[in-house]
């Protein structure tokens, strides 16, 4: 897989990897080494350059159209909520029934609705200013979890979150075991849970396999490991 941003050399470049049926991925890299490109592309969110996406050995013709519940869900580095209450912006459409609790679980959001007093009904405000960046983020997870797909696509899903809430939500990210996971990030707990590690270097794979294979095969990977601050 291929892409450049117009008018740039920069993008993506002979990407190719595989995801196993109910495996945990993590692609990882410097910023701006083309993870949250990859992301996209895949996603059909941008548009590829040449190269197959292949699902089930069909090939993918339309990944914008493809990539939705249920085949796919997908939390972005910058989740987007709207100014409606915590319920609306979690369920977005669908009908409330007993997978809005499991995502709210699952999201780590628990706690957090216990301090609000309107809890589910609270209005968040214009892109969820109302809210904490970590609470955002969850509430963009709990989307996601509450959506039946197959696939599950995280970005950097931790970024504004506390080191304990972090780990627990990589935790209960972890354990969907009737889903293939793909995410991005640079966090030691979270490469040491993942099955199948990609790092990226300047848009291209550097390497890939197991988090033993990774550090034995790649300086760089070697390097980003001894930069990272553990958790």
């Amino acid at each position: 897989m291929h892409y450049c941003y117009p008018g740039t050399e920069q993008g993506i470049r002979d990407i190719s990897f595989s995801l196993r049926r109910g495996s945990f991925t993590v692609i990882t890299g410097q910023v701006g080494s083309g993870k949250t490109t990859l992301l996209r592309v895949l996603l059909g969110l941008l548009p590829k350059d040449r190269g197959d996406i292949v699902w089930n050995e069909d090939v993918v013709e339309h990944p914008d159209t493809f990539f939705l519940p249920p085949h796919s869900a997908y939390t972005p580095q910058a989740p987007r909520l709207f100014s409606e209450s915590l319920r609306e912006n979690v369920l977005f459409g669908l009908p409330e029934d007993d997978r809005l609790k499991r995502a709210l679980d699952l999201a780590v959001l628990g706690a957090d609705l216990l301090s609000m007093p309107q809890g589910l009904d609270t209005v968040v405000g214009p892109r969820g200013m109302r809210l904490s960046g970590g609470q955002v983020q969850r509430v963009a997870a709990a989307r996601m979890f509450v959506r039946p797909a197959e696939l599950l696509v995280v970005d950097d899903l931790s970024s504004a979150l506390d080191v304990e809430t972090e780990a627990l939500l990589w935790q209960r990210l972890g354990i969907q075991k009737e889903a293939t996971v793909l995410a991005v990030s640079h966090h030691r707990s979270v490469l040491h849970q993942a099955d199948h590690i990609i790092v990226l270097k300047e848009g291209m794979i550097e390497a890939q396999g197991r988090l033993d294979q990774v550090l034995e095969t790649s300086a760089f990977m070697r390097q980003l490991w001894e930069e990272d601050v553990p958790g």
